[in-house]
């Protein structure tokens, strides 16, 4: 059994999970983070960059539910947002690429075109 060698450090904490929902843009902006940057949190999105592979176009369209999250089952019935979950869309249903609470936007891939 390896002993450490030193304790835990105050940085080295990590903090709360911020769970994104759909609903009106809310985010919080964490001033100072690891080397000085600044981070963007989503706390609630309305919009989702949705990208089409069948025409090679992005848009912002509305986010109106979320369909499913393979994260955790709950998350479809709260309505929360996480990387996997399927959202539908003005445009359809469309699978999110980024992380909402770390990157502070929802990306999503469009399933199927129904245009």
């Amino acid at each position: 059994m390896r002993r450490p060698s030193r304790k835990k450090r105050k940085y080295e904490l990590g903090g709360y999970p911020v769970l994104t929902k759909a609903g009106d843009r809310d985010f919080r902006v964490k001033e100072r983070a690891m080397g000085g940057s600044v981070v963007v949190r989503e706390r609630l999105a309305a919009y989702a960059n949705v990208y089409d592979p069948a025409f090679g176009t992005s848009r912002k369209v509305r986010i109106i539910r979320v369909l499913e999250n393979r994260a955790n089952r709950e998350y479809v019935r709260l309505g929360i947002i996480t990387k996997g979950a399927l959202v539908e869309t003005e445009i359809g249903p469309a699978r999110v690429t980024s992380r909402p609470s770390r990157d502070g936007v929802v990306n999503a891939v469009l399933i199927r075109s129904e245009r």
